[in-house]
C-alpha cells in the first residue's frame, strides 16, 4: 500500500481504507470547532478517495464530543456522494437496540446503501445512569441487546422481544433491504466469541498491536465456525492511530507534542460505582502507540499499512489522523497519506467498502 493502492490485493486481500474520527475537543478550542472540524475530515476524505469515514461516539468528555455517532453520520452522508460512513461505535448499553436499529436502517435506506453500523459495549460509566439503563444493563444486558439489534437488521418482517427487552411482536419499519451488518467494537476475549457467534465482523482498537489483533482475530475464526459462521468474508475493521511526515522522528514528535493532550480526555470518564477510575502513564502510552502504528515517513507507514493488510478477515483498515493536533495539520495527514502511501488522488475512484 506504499504507492501502490492495490498492494495489498497482491497478498490476495481486499482491504480498503477509512478515516477514524474522534471530533476531540483540545485546550483553547470550542466543542462547534472540534465537530466542524471532523466534518471537514471526512469531507476532506472523500475528496482524495478514501473509501469511508467512522466516527466515534463519548458522552461527558472532551476526549469526543460527538455525544450520537448516527447524528453525526447522518450530516456526512447528506454532504457526500460516494464514500461509507460508519459509527465506531454507537454505545449499545445506552440505547435501546430497536431504537438504534431503526435508525441504522433509515439512514442505510437513505443514503443508497453506504451506513456502516458499529457499536460497542461502552464502560461502567455515568452515562448509565444519565441514561437511565443502569449497571445491570452493562454487566449482564449486552448480549440480550445485541440479539435484538441483529434481529430488527437481518430482514425478517417483524420481531418481538427478548426476555430482557419484552414486547409484543411488531412490524420492521422501515425494514431493510438486505441484512445489515452489525460491527462489534471488542477488547475482550469474551467480546471476540460474542460476535463470533453471531458472525459479526469485529471493530479493532487502537490500543493492540498486529499480533495481539492476529490472535483475536483467530480465535473468532475458531469459535465462528464452531457455530457455523463462515469467517472469511466477515470483513473486520482494524483501528491504527496514523501521521506522516518528512521522516520518522520528526512525525513521532508531532505525535508526542499533540496526542497527550487529547488521551488527556480519557481521565475525565466517571465511574457509576464512583470508585476512582484507572489512569494509565500517558507518555508511555503514547511511545507505544508510536511504535505500533503507522506513524514516520510515508515509507514506514506504508509498510505498517502493508502489515496491517494481511491480518486474517481484515478488510477495512480506519487511521485515526487527529493525533498530532491542529485543523490544518490534520488535514496535511489526510492528504499526505493519501498521495504518498496509498497512491490515490483526488480523481481516483473510491474503493467499496
Amino acid at each position: 500500500m506504499t504507492a501502490d493502492p492495490v498492494a495489498a490485493r497482491r497478498a490476495g486481500r481486499d482491504v480498503d481504507v477509512h478515516l477514524f474520527l474522534l471530533a476531540g475537543h483540545r485546550p483553547g478550542g470550542t466543542h462547534a470547532t472540534a465537530l466542524a472540524d471532523a466534518h471537514q475530515y471526512g469531507r476532506a476524505a472523500e475528496a482524495v478517495g478514501y473509501a469511508g469515514v467512522w466516527i466515534a461516539e463519548h458522552h461527558f468528555i472532551s476526549y469526543g464530543v460527538c455525544p450520537s455517532a448516527t447524528t453525526f453520520a447522518a450530516h456526512l452522508l447528506g454532504s457526500t456522494a460516494r464514500i461509507a460512513v460508519g459509527t465506531a461505535a454507537c454505545i449499545l448499553s445506552n440505547r435501546h437496540p430497536v431504537a438504534l436499529g431503526e435508525e441504522a436502517v433509515l439512514l442505510d435506506e437513505l443514503s443508497g446503501g453506504r451506513f456502516r453500523l458499529g457499536v460497542g459495549r461502552g464502560g461502567p460509566w455515568v452515562d448509565l445512569e444519565v441514561f437511565g439503563t443502569g449497571l445491570d444493563r452493562f454487566h449482564t444486558g449486552f448480549h440480550d441487546a445485541l440479539e435484538l439489534l441483529d434481529r430488527w437488521l437481518s430482514g425478517v418482517a417483524t420481531v418481538a422481544g427478548n426476555d430482557r427487552f419484552p414486547f409484543r411482536p411488531v412490524p420492521v419499519v422501515p425494514r431493510p433491504a438486505r441484512r445489515i451488518p452489525v460491527w462489534l467494537a471488542a477488547t475482550s476475549p469474551q467480546t471476540v466469541d460474542l460476535a463470533a457467534r453471531h458472525g459479526m465482523p469485529l471493530l479493532l482498537g487502537l490500543h493492540a498491536d498486529l499480533a495481539e489483533k492476529a490472535d483475536m482475530l483467530d480465535r473468532y475464526a475458531g469459535v465462528a465456525a464452531a457455530h457455523g459462521h463462515d469467517g472469511h468474508p466477515v470483513g473486520h475493521a482494524s483501528a491504527h492511530l496514523a501521521h506522516v511526515g518528512d521522516s520518522d522522528a520528526q512525525a513521532a514528535d508531532d505525535v508526542r507534542a499533540g496526542l497527550p493532550a487529547l488521551l488527556a480526555g480519557t481521565r475525565e470518564y466517571v465511574r457509576l460505582d464512583s470508585t476512582p477510575a484507572s489512569h494509565r502513564d500517558l507518555d508511555a502510552y503514547v511511545e507505544r502507540l508510536i511504535t505500533i502504528h503507522p506513524v514516520g515517513s510515508p515509507r514506514r507507514c506504508g509498510e505498517i499499512l502493508d502489515q496491517a493488510a494481511t491480518l486474517p478477515g481484515v478488510r477495512h483498515l480506519l487511521l485515526m489522523v487527529e493525533g498530532a493536533g491542529g485543523r490544518d495539520r490534520t488535514l496535511d495527514t489526510i492528504h499526505r497519506i493519501a498521495v504518498d502511501v496509498l497512491g490515490l488522488s483526488a480523481e481516483a475512484p473510491p474503493r467499496r467498502a
